[in-house]
Parts: C-alpha cells; structure tokens; sequence
C-alpha cells in the first residue's frame, strides 16, 4: 500500500503564499503521475495541477499564473507553490498519486488525507 501525507495548509490573507508538500511512503516501486485537487464547501472536487513522471505539467485555468507544481523523485514528494491567493482558492487540498508496488503489481490511486487551506482577511 501506499500513504500519501499532505503538509502546509493553514489559514493566509488574500495576496499572500502557501507551499504544500505531499509524501508518498510504503511498498512503493514506481510512481507515475502526481498531483493536486481541492474541494470548496458545496462544490465538487476538481483538479488543480498534475505532474508526469517524465515532467510534464499541467494547471488548471483558475490557478494559472499562480500556481506551481513541481516533484522531487528521489524523494516521492510533490509541491505546489501557490502565490496571490485569492478567497475563491479556500478548500481542502488532496494530494494524489498513480504508483506501483511492484513489477507485476497494477498501478494503483492513492489519495491524502487532505489539508486545509483558507484564504481570508
């Protein structure tokens, strides 16, 4: 199995930053794409930017231009910087992950627990 651990969430005026890091730990032997999702209160959850393996990137409309993702492989972890945060960006952020456990094992989705980030004056 594999643990995804999401941290640096917390509570940020308008205009201001956050860095989230997610974890992978477990029977792990290759993970592929990662990424970030967020749900808002009464809304459904959505993707917020996802990272391949190879290193490609992608954002989603409302965060682009200030949102970064980025990973460090030798170190299963994913980031994202987020920079001018506006009150619409309050949700609970989900780090995910495509992994496998072993040569022959399938690919699984593993999700965090989640964390929190608020955007208020």
């Amino acid at each position: 199995q594999v643990q995804l651990v999401e941290s640096g969430g917390g509570l940020v005026q308008p205009g201001g930053s956050l860095r989230l890091s997610c974890v992978a730990s477990g029977k792990i032997f290759k993970i592929g794409d990662m990424g970030w999702h967020r749900q808002a209160p009464g809304k459904q959850r959505e993707l917020v930017a996802m990272s391949t393996s190879s290193g490609g990137t992608t954002n989603a409309d409302s965060v682009k231009g200030r949102f970064t993702i980025s990973r460090d492989n030798a170190k299963n972890t994913v980031y994202l910087q987020m920079n001018d945060l506006k009150p619409e960006d309050t949700a609970i952020y989900y780090c995910t992950a495509d992994a496998r456990a072993g040569l022959f094992h399938d690919v699984g989705h593993y999700w965090g627990q989640g964390t929190q980030v608020t955007v208020s004056s």
